[in-house]
């Protein structure tokens, strides 16, 4: 009889002896502390409803998560055959058995990957399941989760409770109503899932839809945005609407981080010019640049924390972006330049002590060379953990190695899941303190800390630090 599949209760610790024990021993003191989600994209609609449930296996593990399909859609699967929904009327697969057995018949894709780490979590500790995913254990796995996901403690909200989450902020555009997060505050949900407020629809003058996209942010603030002084005022008016619903960041998406503010005039025809249809590449990019110092200056002015993900060239893949539209699988790291890019921004607003910038990249070359230095100088600066392509055991290790000791510690700003898989978030937050603790545990043995710093360092990174970047208060 085969073994029950089981997981390394000290996965992601060191093979050290004397390393690891002191990782364990951290790891206890962490790993039951509330999760703090200052970052994610998960869908609040999924919260709203008190009755909402999580869909079937398909839809809670593989069709809203994009590190599942990227690696599946790499190896000859088409999304098509996944159930990803397309925009320009291709048949898709409708059926979540078949779609649950393409991805277990294609499991062992994920082996030694972050995303088979989540995984594993979510179908062993979460569901309880007891058997690797396989083209054999496809339908009994299936037939175990849907008879999970049908008691109520498999609803969202008891989801929720149950994975301990102390604060939960969502990304929305700018033009959003965010009528789920009414809803929420209605049922006593105040502050727990949050708002964050992203313009990029509204910014990217080149943004398939960006004059519709206009005119609706000029709808819902009730300004008639005919040139650039109505556009800024309707956009200081929503962040406004979203910080009174308990927004307290802000999120933009860039290619780069180039940053130049432009004249009065220039900003006017600029924009006068996008209205128009007429906008060149060179205007959009300058911008997109002028865009983020005046960002800095409204964060200034209403207290909202300022986060950049830079580096990232969007939609690669033409043809799937243009069945399938965005956040496809399909976007890739850039080399970034930070240090001459950011200046201008950081000339006006890094020591102002009423501002903060949360820094994320896909070029880890910049870690040390950049981005710490950086970090370790500017009072407003802090930087985000390892994103996306590095949110994993060795992006973390890479992480610390390369930034605390120029940037110290308290310049970073703890973890965020930054998913939509909402089941994926214990797993995720879990091999952050896992690997946490195990940079500290090599940091005590070294002798560079003693046990009172290791057990600070270890609370700071589980929840200590994103609950101070984000303005999150200091918890339960």
């Amino acid at each position: 009889m085969t073994e029950p599949w089981r997981l390394s209760p000290e996965r992601c610790f060191d093979a050290d002896p004397a390393r690891r024990a002191v990782a364990v021993r951290l790891y206890a003191e962490v790993r039951n502390l509330p999760l703090v989600c200052p970052h994610g994209h998960v869908d609040p609609a999924l919260l709203a409803e008190p009755g909402a449930t999580p869909g079937s296996p398909a839809e809670l593990f593989i069709i809203p998560d994009h590190y599942v399909f990227r690696m599946l859609y790499s190896q000859g699967v088409p999304l098509e055959a996944l159930g990803v929904p397309a925009r320009d009327g291709t048949v898709v697969e409708t059926d979540p058995r078949a779609i649950w057995r393409r991805f277990c018949e294609h499991f062992h894709l994920f082996r030694a990957t972050p995303t088979g780490l989540w995984l594993a979590a979510e179908l062993v500790e979460l569901f309880g399941v007891t058997e690797k995913p396989s083209a054999e254990s496809a339908d009994r796995i299936y037939d175990h989760l849907v008879a999970c996901l049908a008691h109520e403690d498999y609803t969202p909200r008891r989801l929720f409770e149950r994975f301990r989450i102390e604060t939960l902020c969502t990304t929305d555009a700018a033009t959003d109503r965010l009528d789920h997060h009414r809803t929420l505050r209605a049922d006593g949900w105040e502050n727990r899932v949050r708002p964050t407020f992203r313009p990029d629809a509204v910014v990217n003058l080149h943004a398939e839809g960006w004059r519709a996209s206009v005119e609706h942010l000029g709808a819902l603030s009730d300004i008639d945005i005919t040139g650039y002084a109505q556009f800024i005022r309707a956009l200081e008016q929503r962040r406004a609407y979203f910080k009174e619903l308990g927004a307290t960041a802000t999120d933009h998406a860039a290619e780069t981080p180039y940053t130049a503010r432009l004249s009065a005039t220039e900003a006017e025809r600029i924009f006068t010019a996008a209205l128009r249809g007429t906008a060149t590449a060179t205007d959009a990019a300058a911008f997109t640049g002028h865009m983020l110092i005046e960002f800095a200056r409204m964060s200034v002015e209403d207290g909202l924390v300022m986060q950049l993900h830079a580096g990232s060239l969007r939609n690669h893949n033409d043809a799937l972006f243009s069945r399938f539209g965005p956040d496809r699988g399909a976007d890739v790291p850039l080399a970034t330049e930070w240090t001459r890019n950011l200046r201008p921004l950081l000339n006006a607003y890094g020591a102002d002590p009423r501002f903060r910038l949360i820094l994320f990249t896909l070029d880890e070359s910049t870690y040390s060379r950049e981005l710490a230095p950086l970090a370790g100088h500017y009072p407003a600066v802090l930087l985000g953990p390892p994103w996306w392509f590095f949110d994993s055991v060795n992006g973390m290790r890479r992480y610390f190695e390369t930034v605390v000791e120029t940037a110290g510690l308290h310049n970073t700003a703890g973890f965020n899941d930054d998913t939509r898989a909402f089941a994926s978030i214990p797993a995720r937050h879990d091999v952050w303190r896992r690997v946490s603790c195990d940079w500290i545990a090599g940091l005590m043995l070294e002798g560079l800390i003693d046990e009172d710093d290791a057990h600070e360092m270890a609370l700071d990174c589980a929840v200590r630090l994103a609950r101070k970047a984000y303005n999150l208060g200091s918890g339960a």
